[in-house]
């Protein structure tokens, strides 16, 4: 069972006597993810099983397995895939010695990295390139900063968090700059590049946010919810980095309680005891399927008063990877 640490409790929050559910947007899929997911099925459908898919295409249990049920092999390393075979390269994006590591086996390559998560990567070439020290703010381990990390390693050190600042080196102090993992808090991004000033006061910005749009707008949103909710559900993966942050958002906003949940059997009925406002969202790589059956099991407790609260609008769209767009304009075209 997923838990939380509740937050303390709204002092004067209005309470309803109406169960209702106040339904985030946005919420889900972004323009990354759904280029990333779109390109396997694709690869799927014009090469035919097997597609390996190196790492999870995006962070979320549901699409993983659904893309398996088609045809898709996922695999952790480069090595796993046979020779001559076709990887297709997570949203997350890779190093370069991923690359090269696909060249040495004849691997046919197909890179569905998010477009913000290279804009990362070339901005990273760039100031290694002009000799900056690159103070990157994310999460050890996690696969996008494996790959932003490979493009620069000499030049670019790991800030965990702003508890981690302080134990940041660098050569020249007047000559570093900051990056940040494309799905990281908002908030805690700000406390981390406002502790990394204190030690470096000549510290340079990006010339552009880092942190995804879709980040930032579900955080957004999710903190409107959990002005007026007293238990707010998160639907999306343990090992998705936005959704987590999601949590987190909603328990700093001022919700009771908040909770991660894949799918919506695994909400606890417990959780809902003296809850008449349940706020409802879901990560950047989760499906709207997944938080329909969520509000599917809340009507049927009794929570049949669905409102939206929208925050923004989103319009972003990302086009194919190039390999698939140029496989797909080879193919014949059938008479009409």
């Amino acid at each position: 069972m997923n838990t939380a640490t509740p937050s303390q409790a709204h002092p004067a929050r209005p309470t309803r006597a109406t169960k209702r559910v106040l339904l985030a947007s946005p919420r889900g899929w972004c323009a990354g993810v759904d280029r990333a997911v779109a390109a396997v099925e694709k690869a799927l459908e014009l090469y035919g099983p097997p597609i390996y898919v190196r790492h999870e295409i995006v962070h979320n249990k549901y699409v993983v397995q659904t893309l398996e049920r088609k045809g898709a092999i996922f695999v952790e390393k480069t090595q796993e895939v046979p020779e001559g075979s076709i990887v297709v390269f997570s949203a997350h994006g890779v190093a370069p010695a991923v690359h090269a590591e696909a060249a040495e086996r004849k691997l046919a390559t197909i890179d569905a990295t998010c477009p913000l998560v290279t804009k990362i990567h070339r901005e990273a070439i760039r100031f290694a390139n002009e000799d900056y020290d690159i103070l990157l703010i994310g999460h050890e381990g996690h696969e996008e900063v494996i790959g932003t990390s490979g493009e620069a390693p000499d030049h670019i050190t790991l800030v965990d968090g702003p508890a981690d600042a302080a134990n940041a080196k660098v050569r020249d102090e007047s000559k570093v700059v900051w990056l940040s993992q494309t799905t990281l808090s908002v908030d805690e991004t700000t406390e981390t590049v406002d502790a990394l000033k204190t030690s470096f006061p000549n510290l340079l910005s990006p010339p552009s946010d880092d942190i995804c749009y879709a980040t930032q707008n579900r955080q957004i949103a999710v903190k409107k919810l959990a002005e007026d909710a007293q238990l707010v559900i998160v639907v999306g993966s343990r090992n998705s980095s936005n959704s987590q942050r999601m949590v987190e958002a909603a328990l700093g906003a001022g919700a009771d309680s908040a909770y991660l949940v894949d799918f919506a059997d695994e909400i606890d009925e417990a959780w809902l005891q003296g809850v008449t406002t349940v706020g409802l969202t879901s990560g950047a790589s989760v499906p709207d399927v997944l938080v329909d059956n969520v509000l599917k099991w809340l009507a049927e407790r009794g929570y049949t008063d669905v409102e939206a609260v929208k925050t923004a609008d989103e319009s972003i769209t990302f086009s194919l990877p190039k390999e698939l767009r140029r496989n797909l304009r080879s193919q014949p075209v059938d008479d009409p």
